[in-house]
């Protein structure tokens, strides 16, 4: 049976770590790279830097940070935030980073997730999908949950699996920073409608919420923060809670 994962997330400002609540009130964590091996050596999966303002000064530290971390990490290291095409993929890429997450640039010019995936292959293009409860329907954010779009997320999750993603970052907006449980109605809908692996992220606020991703959520990946940083749990924890409960990890 596939093994699940726990990735941790850094959002990264200025060359740190920082954490909010629904994108916003931004507090210092800590040194991204000091960060990250961390983690690993408490059995993360893997870790995802995101550039949370996404300008040219801060993409250019996040690829600094992303050559400094991959030296050190030996799990797979995902960065998005500002990507705009398949040139910046390639830099990400070769900066060290094994994935990358694309969000905005996938809404406004769909295109580039087919580019990326023929350029690179599938298996690094990341769709990075915010979405929040409107109605009967989630909608999808760009840029950085600021702005509302006219897209479905499950009808977009599906477009951007036919037009190459490999993978699926699903993060609730409503449930970001909250710490009340991800939401499992989205993640499952959004796991039911494709073929790919879905991340399920916003919200965690204990180890059972990571396995309530996993098996009621149906996602193949939990994606953990603040609960990691504050002390609330550990990845170790958390892992063993998955294992007590009988689903399938990578044993560190």
């Amino acid at each position: 049976m596939m093994t699940r994962r726990v990735i941790v997330c850094l959002d990264v400002k200025g060359g740190r770590v920082v954490k909010g609540v629904q994108f916003e009130s931004l507090r210092d964590i800590g040194d991204p790279v000091a960060l990250a091996e961390r983690y690993e050596a408490s059995g993360a999966d893997e870790i995802v830097y995101l550039d949370i303002s996404a300008s040219a000064e801060e993409r250019a530290t996040l690829l600094d940070l992303a050559c400094r971390t991959a030296e050190r990490l030996f799990i797979p290291l995902t960065i998005g935030g500002g990507i705009r095409s398949s040139d910046d993929v390639a830099r990400a890429l070769r900066a060290g980073a094994d994935k990358v997450g694309i969000n905005t640039a996938a809404v406004e010019t769909p295109e580039v997730l087919t580019d990326c995936a023929e350029r690179f292959g599938a298996q690094c293009v990341v769709a990075s999908i915010d979405a929040k409860r409107d109605g009967e329907m989630w909608r999808v954010y760009t840029r950085g949950g600021r702005t509302p779009t006219a897209l479905d997320a499950i009808a977009w999750a599906r477009e951007c699996v036919r037009r190459g993603a490999g993978e699926i970052l699903l993060t609730s907006i409503d449930r970001d920073g909250a710490r009340t449980g991800y939401d499992l109605e989205l993640t499952s809908a959004i796991a039911d409608a494709v073929d790919v692996p879905v991340i399920a992220s916003g919200g965690a606020g204990s180890a059972a919420d990571v396995c309530d991703a996993i098996t009621r959520g149906h996602a193949d990946a939990a994606l953990v923060a603040g609960i990691v940083h504050d002390g609330v749990t550990t990845v170790q924890e958390i892992k063993h809670a998955m294992s007590v409960n009988n689903v399938p990890i990578r044993v560190t």
